[in-house]
């Protein structure tokens, strides 16, 4: 990166606009009806845990209440607490995008905003690994801000997955005294791994899977190209708009069907195929390394349906030619689903340890389709 080059930001998802940027929220009705609702009431709560798979708008809903939230009346929440007569509560969090609310976010310059993300490491040219404590302490200075007006002061913190145990007992204080007038917003992707005191401090408002139409939308509105198969993508996606957006810029759909035709005739394996496959992800440039990922996930893909449909719960659609005969094969019932569901956490684990000492990307993938094809021949008997 030149020295005159912006620094990377740590809550954009390669690929897309920021969420900041992004407008459109789609499948996320009941979030914003449950938040809406608290607005109404008079008694909005100052911690908000925002939920859900990585990718499926989290933060495009985080940076919705923060526009609707600054751009609304000071006092105004549901009108119970204003002087005038109480106006009708809001139907939508949309806020008129000439606003100069709207302008000033877009461009990072609202005052009345914290943004707490990942900061950029100067000295080693990268993001850095956390959320550190002292950029927690930044929000002290923040809300000594003056607030003559009696405005109301947003955070958002993009994700609390990675704040550092310091940094989340530094914002955990902030919970359990917060500012009058402040509303903290969490994005969480695994909140299952937050300090329980930090999570009992919020109100949850959980953000659900896109349907295929939904990601098609969602990604032309972001000015990315629909995919040719939004079902298949959408599958593989898990229902999140930025997963779709990453496999389709690797071409994720075709390499799933050429798993899935490697695959086909197990426990025999094509082994010139095989190292094909995994030779396709050698190098290590940024290109290679997120294309070794995709490989790694969309393996683990398959081990979890396969695994899903041994116990009768079969993916609701195809995601490549074959694949649901292929599956049945493989995973007939309970024993064949404890075997995939098995092995699928026993190569999880040998990916991330390899990935640790840094072992060739080919030789990894090659390896754990070797264990696929032992694990075929197994229940083959």
């Amino acid at each position: 990166m030149s020295d005159s080059a912006p620094a990377p930001e740590a809550d954009r998802a390669e690929g897309a606009p920021h969420p900041r940027e992004t407008t459109l929220l789609l499948g996320q009705e009941t979030a914003e009806r449950a938040f809406l609702a608290a607005f109404a009431s008079g008694r909005l709560h100052h911690g908000w845990l925002i939920t859900g798979a990585r990718g499926i708008g989290k933060a495009t809903l985080a940076w919705r209440i923060a526009r609707f939230l600054l751009a609304a009346p000071a006092g105004g929440d549901g009108g119970l607490l204003a002087e005038t007569a109480p106006a009708p509560p809001p139907e939508r969090l949309e806020i008129d995008p000439d606003h100069p609310v709207c302008k000033r976010i877009a461009a990072l310059s609202e005052p009345r905003l914290f943004l707490l993300r990942r900061g950029w490491d100067e000295g080693r040219k990268r993001l850095k690994a956390a959320i550190t404590v002292d950029e927690v302490r930044r929000l002290k200075s923040f809300f000594q801000l003056s607030a003559a007006d009696g405005a109301r002061r947003v955070v958002i913190v993009d994700c609390a997955d990675e704040l550092n145990i310091n940094a989340a007992n530094a914002l955990l204080k902030l919970l359990e005294e917060p500012p009058k007038g402040a509303v903290l917003l969490l994005v969480s992707h695994r909140p299952s791994g937050l300090l329980p005191t930090l999570r009992s401090r919020c109100r949850e408002l959980r953000c659900n899977p896109l349907e295929a139409g939904q990601i098609a939308r969602a990604m032309e509105a972001a000015g990315i190209a629909p995919p040719e198969d939004p079902v298949a993508l959408a599958e593989l996606a898990g229902g999140s708009v930025g997963e779709a957006v990453r496999l389709a810029g690797l071409d994720g759909i075709r390499n799933y069907a050429r798993i899935v035709s490697l695959l086909e005739k197990l426990p025999e394996l094509d082994r010139p195929a095989a190292l094909a496959l995994a030779e396709s992800a050698a190098g290590r440039d940024r290109q290679q390394e997120a294309r070794f990922d995709m490989i790694l996930r969309l393996l683990d893909l398959f081990l979890a349906r396969t695994a899903r449909c041994g116990v009768g719960l079969p993916p609701p659609a195809e995601a490549a030619p074959g694949e649901a005969a292929l599956i049945r094969r493989l995973a007939p019932g309970p024993d064949a689903a404890r075997l995939w569901a098995g092995l699928q956490q026993e190569l999880g684990v040998r990916a991330r340890r390899g990935r640790a000492v840094n072992l060739e990307p080919a030789a990894l993938i090659f390896d754990m389709l070797l264990r696929i094809r032992d694990g075929a021949a197994r229940l083959a008997g």
